[in-house]
Order: structure tokens, then sequence, then C-alpha cells
């Protein structure tokens, strides 16, 4: 093909000016931007540079055909005009891929299947041979995609996409795509930098992408030169002497720059584990003899000693989009703005945030912001001058980071109230904490309404949950003074930015509570009156202990000893272990949550006890329904609602208490001791039931000094059987 062909290269939402600036830059003719990509026309040889150099693209690709289409037929018809032999081998491999719908067709898989058809029959009829279908590694790769009535057939001339450059085989979570790096280099002006000697210095580096994205542009190493396959090779249009030829020209050129390569690249990690994994994409980006790399908290960061002026800090710190990062990610936004405040006078800044609200904890205006998109994660790009008239001054006009943590930016008003409110709950509860010997509890409860939060101590971490807001509330207010009372915590409470996890407490339904949040499975172990418990802070919406069940817990213990014991919606178990310590002769553990029941053989394997403690996995109103043992002590905290794929209809705790309180009687001991707690709020506990039962309310006496703020937290109640009658007795005793 001579003439020229009808390209269009795709990209990020957010890349389109840029790309279409570098493709120009390529050699693209006629360039015109449009949504996530940019369209143009060029010879082969342009194409093959725009797949080999191209930064910032997903794809190109050669437009071949575009036709109206209303059903499945229509597009059969618009792919079968094309001469697919110009394109496939009649021996070779395609593979389809479809996108977006069009009216009668809805369904990406069913587009792709019906041009899929019209390729294979058309080679078919007119050679004889079937070409086949692999989804793999294809010899061509069509794509399809189907908008506003139209149809657009192409070939994909990249194979793979192109961001993929291949050296990244280690990356953590919401890893940063190769092609925005390379955009946010660009923007920066790294490539002139680069050439002048300067110097980049990524204080959390990751995976490295950054890194090696910008030793890429240092050495002008073209991205795709690792690549050994791309799309166009499997292309009957394909011209390998043209390829050939833009190949040896990049090698050339590579060679080159890394002879001439003068610039300081830097990368600093605090986990040397994360370290290691960076060292091994670097390595296979061929670019060791390019980056440095040091092991270094962002706390203690300084500028490496040969570092250059002016110089480029550029970094993409963590987005917090798992359950409870926001709470360390506020620190960490002040120890970064602090270090480049202190340490990167005069140089340039660069930060990609998911969350552009913690940039102005930085204690430095952005001079400049643009809008990107990491895979679907929106992000913002902000830029600075590291220079003092850009930064933030404090009430007194002290430089934002001259007083604080660390020489982090000082705390707002607002945060030091609730700073001094931490503070104060803590001392007055000192005494109580070591008399007790308690790790685990709550030190601040929603004290100022407008601080509307939970904050509990689980040893050296706080777990802060954060109450929903009313809807009258401004959602933007609400999340401003939750990230102040996040800013008073490690102060307040002398605990490290990174040990404090957040999580969003709203009124939950059916399974909800017990659905896992995030999947880091770290477990911590607790102590509580002499009992060892597993906790998780991170995956669950509960943390696995109920601290305002404490003094229940604790009085099970004591009541326990030589006595059958049960424990109905069991949870994780933490009652058993207490009735275990105690001394109970035996228990039954019940509950219809596999993962739980599992937590809580651990905590009783944790504590040396196994024989004699059962866990039963059921629906707990069908299993006491059926049983048959006798136990001494009932301990039963049913949730308010729940469903289950293993349960029939929903458990209601208002609706069912009579058939679950009277089924565990039956089970109870004439001389037994039933507990039966909830915390639904509106909860009134049946006539009925104090009609057939001796029934005492002790909610008040199960609640510890931490919990006293809040004396609705849950209800407790004390049911035994009424003595016998006098006739009763008779009848009993057959007198």
């Amino acid at each position: 093909m001579t003439h020229p062909l009808d390209l269009f290269a795709s990209c990020p939402k957010g890349l389109e000016g840029q790309l279409l600036q570098e493709l120009l830059s390529l050699g693209a003719e006629e360039a015109r931007e449009t949504v996530a990509g940019v369209s143009f026309k060029g010879p082969v040889e342009v194409a093959y540079r725009c797949c080999l150099w191209s930064r910032l693209a997903n794809r190109i690709l050669l437009r071949l055909t575009r036709f109206a289409v209303e059903s499945g037929d229509d597009l059969y018809r618009g792919v079968a005009a094309v001469d697919w032999s110009e394109h496939l081998a009649p021996s070779g491999s395609l593979r389809v891929d479809c996108r977006g719908e069009v009216k009668g067709i809805n369904n990406s898989h069913f587009g792709a299947l019906k041009a899929k058809d019209a390729i294979v029959d058309q080679m078919r009829e007119r050679s004889g041979q079937r070409p086949s279908v692999d989804r793999q590694n294809p010899d061509l790769r069509v794509s399809l995609v189907l908008a506003k009535g139209h149809a657009i057939v192409s070939i994909d001339l990249s194979g793979q996409s192109l961001h993929q450059r291949g050296y990244r085989k280690e990356a953590g979570a919401a890893p940063l795509k190769e092609n925005l790096a390379a955009a946010v280099l660009y923007r920066c002006g790294w490539p002139e930098l680069a050439t002048a000697g300067g110097s980049l210095v990524d204080p959390m580096c990751g995976s490295a992408t950054l890194l090696i994205e910008a030793a890429l542009m240092a050495t002008d190493t073209a991205p795709g030169l690792a690549r050994e396959r791309f799309g166009f090779h499997g292309w009957q249009g394909h011209v390998p002497a043209v390829w050939q030829r833009v190949r040896e020209e990049a090698l050339e050129r590579q060679a080159r720059g890394i002879e001439g390569y003068r610039a300081s690249i830097t990368g600093f990690e605090g986990d040397g584990k994360v370290v290691q994994r960076a060292q091994n994409n670097i390595q296979r980006a061929g670019m060791g003899h390019c980056i440095q790399l040091q092991v270094a908290e962002l706390a203690t960061l300084k500028r490496p000693e040969l570092a250059a002026t002016p110089g480029l800090l550029v970094t993409n710190p963590p987005y917090g989009e798992r359950l409870g990062e926001e709470a360390s990610l506020l620190y960490l936004y002040r120890y970064l703005g602090s270090a480049m405040r202190e340490q990167f006078l005069g140089w340039r800044g660069a930060v990609l945030t998911g969350n552009p609200e913690l940039g102005k904890r930085m204690g430095i205006r952005a001079r400049r912001q643009y809008s990107y998109f990491n895979g679907a994660l929106p992000t913002r790009l902000l830029m600075f001058e590291i220079d003092p008239e850009w930064f933030v001054r404090g009430r007194e006009g002290a430089e934002a980071g001259a007083q604080g943590v660390s020489g982090a930016a000082p705390l707002s008003a607002g945060a030091q109230m609730v700073a001094n409110r931490l503070r104060k709950n803590r001392r007055q509860l000192a005494k109580w904490v070591r008399r007790e010997e308690l790790q685990c509890y709550r030190v601040y409860d929603a004290d100022m309404p407008e601080y509307s939060a939970a904050v509990d101590l689980y040893g050296d971490w706080v777990c802060v949950q954060e109450y929903q807001a009313p809807k009258s509330i401004d959602p933007d207010k609400a999340t401003g003074r939750l990230r102040e009372l996040l800013s008073a915590i490690p102060e307040a409470l002398e605990v490290d930015p990174t040990r404090i996890v957040l999580k969003e407490r709203k009124r939950q339904s059916g399974k909800e509570q017990y659905q896992r949040q995030d999947r880091q499975g770290a477990q911590l172990e607790v102590v509580e009156h002499g009992c060892r418990l597993l906790v998780n802070l991170t995956d669950y919406l509960d943390t696995g202990l109920f601290l305002d069940h404490r003094p229940m817990r604790r009085r099970i213990g004591q009541e326990a000893k030589g006595k059958r014991f049960l424990n109905l919606f069991c949870y994780t178990g933490a009652a058993t272990v207490h009735a275990a310590h105690g001394g109970a002769r035996s228990s039954v553990s019940v509950d219809l949550s596999a993962t739980y029941l599992e937590w809580a053989r651990k905590n009783l394997s944790l504590n040396g006890f196994s024989e004699r403690h059962q866990l039963v996995r059921a629906d707990c109103m069908e299993w006491i329904r059926d049983n048959r043992e006798t136990f001494d002590l009932i301990f039963i905290d049913p949730p308010t609602f729940s469903n289950s794929k293993r349960m029939e209809g929903v458990f209601d705790v208002q609706r069912d208490q009579v058939v679950l309180i009277d089924a565990a009687m039956k089970s109870l001991a004439q001389d037994g001791v039933l507990y039966f707690s909830n915390n639904f709020r509106r909860f009134q506990l049946d006539e009925g039931v104090s009609q057939r039962y001796q029934v005492e309310e002790i909610s008040p006496q199960t609640l510890d000094p931490d919990f006293a703020r809040n004396p609705k937290i849950h209800r407790c109640w004390r049911l035994t059987h009424r003595a016998p009658s006098a006739q009763g007795k008779k009848a009993i005793w057959g007198q």
C-alpha cells in the first residue's frame, strides 16, 4: 500500500491533546483530535513509527470501512464488503474485538461473532480455506466499534496494548499506567530537563513506572523497542523492509542517547521488598545504568547529594481506594509537602493524585492542574513551583510546615479542638484502662457532633468509624471535618499515621454487615481479660470484636465454670473464648458464616481450646428449633436483620424475637441463665416474654466507662425460668 493509510490512535481520556502533538512529531498528517484518540493519515512507515515510538497511545488502528448498521445482517454485509484477502492469509488466524452497541446489536459478543462469520465465510468461499480463531496470538486482530448507528472496522496494528512495555512484571494495587506516566513527564517538561542534565526524584516510586519512563525518554529509547511482535507482523500488508529501516533507526538513536546521557534519576521507597520489585522492573527495561534506588521513608527524605538544580520531583502517591487508607494518606501528603519545601527549593514538583483534596494538605499552592484517568480512576496532576512565593502561610504568618508533628503542616483550628478532646478522653480513661489491663477500647464517640465518628484503640492501631452524615449536611463539609479528625489523631493519640484505619459506618441491610470490604487479610492479636483474640481492622465493616460487649463477655467468663455454654449467632466466638477461659465444661457456637466460624476456630486455638468446644455452621433459627441438648448458660446476640442464600426468608430481630427466645428457653436448664442482647435502637422486648420468664434488663451493667457516653449502644436482658408453682411441682415430681 503506497497511498496514505486512514489511521486512528486510541488513548486514555485526557491525553488526546498531548497525543496529537506526539503523532505530528512522528510524521502524522491531517491529524485531528477526538474523544479518547486522534485520527490521522500517513504511509505505512508512519504507522510503524507510531507503533514503535508512541509513549501515549494504547493502539494504532488501520481503518478499513465505516457503514450504517441497524441489525446483525447489516453488520455481516458491511464486514463482508471488505476484501479480507488483502489483510489475512486463508490459513491464518484472527481475533475480533467488539465494543459499543447500536440498534439491533446490544451485545459485544454477538457483534464480534457476526463480524468473524463474515470474514471466515468470505475467505472460505473464495479460497476453500477457513481461517482459525486465536484469542491469544492471532495473525490479524480486527477491531469493531459500534456507535451512533454506525460500525467502524479496523485492523489493530499494535497487537498487545502499546502501554504495556513488557518491563513491569511486578506491580502493586492500581499501578500507574505507563502511557499516563509518560504524559505526566511530558507535561512537566522532563525531556528538556534531561537533555540539559537535570535531575528527577520520585519519593514514592512504587513499581518504578515513572522512573523507567523518565529513563527511556532521557536515553531516547523507543518504548516499543523491546517488543518481539506487533499486530502488523501477521498482516498481509506488512512491508518488512520498511519496518526493518524504522527499527534500525530507533536502535541508532538509542545508542546515541545512552552515550550522551547526562541526567540523574533517583527513586525512594520505605519498604525494601517494594524496592526489590522496582529494581527487577528496572533491569527488565534495561535502564539499570540510569536509575538509582534507595530505601527511605518519606518523613526522612533528603535530596540526593548529586542531584542538580533545577530538577523535577514527581510522584504518584497511593490513591486510598482501599478501605481505611485515607487516614494515613492525610499525613503522607503533609510529609510530602514538608519534604518538598525543606529539601527541594527551586525545583519543579508534580503530584498525580486520585484525591486532589489531599493536595491542599501539602502547604504549597498548585500552579496548574490537569485531569487524567488512570484506567477507570479519575486523577489530577498538581504542578508546583517549589518556591516560598507559593507556600501556604499559617494564621500567624509562619510558613506551613514550621509547626506540627515532624515538620508537617500545623493542625487547623477544628483539628486542634478534636485533638484536645481526644487527649482529654484518653486521660480520663487512663486509670481504668491500666486497672483492667485493656488493649482495646473506645476513646471518642461523636463527642463533638460535627465530627461524627467513633475512634477505637486496638493496641498501637486506631480504627476510625465514620458515621454516615445526614442528607442535610453538605458532603464536602462532612469530608473536610473527617479529614480534620484524622489529621488530629496521630498527634493526640501518639500513633503512627500508617496505623490508622478508616471505615464508613452506615445503616446495613441484609448480609452487607458481613461482606468482605477488602482483601488485605492481616489479623492483629489483642488481649482482653486474659483472652487472646484476633481482630481484622481492614477487611470487613466490623473488626471481629464488639468492644461494647466487653462487660458481657467478662460476665460470661465469670459465670461459665463447670457449665454447658451455648453461643448463638456466635460471630468470631469471642464470648466462647471467655466462657472456655472461665472453665466452661463444654460449649456449642452456632453461626451461618463459614468465614466467622473459621475465625472462631482460630480464636479458640490461639488460647489452647479445641476439645469440648463445638462449632456449628447452621441457620441459628432452624438449629435452635431442632436442638435437643440442654445448656446451663446461653448467650444470644443476633443481628438486627439478616439474610443469606442458605437461609429461608429474612431474620428480623423485632419480629422473630419471641420464636427465637422461646426455642432457646426450651434448651435452657431449669436453673440456667440466658442473656439476650441486640443493638437495634428501637427494639422493644415482647410483653409475652416477660410474662413467661423471669426477665431483668441489665443494660446499664453491661457498659464500661468507654461507652458511658453512648448508653444506647446496645440493650441486654437476663432471662431465667420462673420457679414452678406448687401445683406444677406436684406434676413434675409425681406427688
